[in-house]
């Protein structure tokens, strides 16, 4: 067995399908800050996801027009920066969806 090919492999995986993750999440209607997106995410999944992987990919789906984001102060601590999914970006999330459900339904029959 070859570990690093294995390795590199799931690394590819894994950043290929956190867009789809992060959007899928968001997709749910509720606002999440960094730290709370992070902690669905493992929750809901087996992959870990460091904040310095988070927030250059939120950046990048932000440039894309797919999320927006706002500061909400606290009242104790520092503002928070909030995540929210755009109609361009639910609309992405249910295409990436069906080719996620097909990709599925082709692998599970090999």
């Amino acid at each position: 067995m070859n570990n690093e090919f294995i390795n590199k492999w799931i690394s590819q995986l894994k950043k290929g399908t956190l867009s789809f993750l992060v959007l899928s999440i968001l997709k749910d209607e509720k606002e999440y800050y960094g730290y709370d997106l992070i902690n669905e995410i493992k929750k809901r999944t087996a992959i870990e996801i460091a904040e310095g992987t988070l927030y250059p990919l939120m950046n990048r789906l932000k440039d894309e027009n797919l999320v927006v984001s706002k500061w909400v102060e606290q009242s104790s601590g520092i503002p928070r920066k909030y995540y929210n999914i755009t109609a361009s970006g639910i609309d992405t999330v249910v295409e990436m969806t069906k080719y996620w459900n097909n990709i599925n339904k082709t692998i599970n029959s090999i």
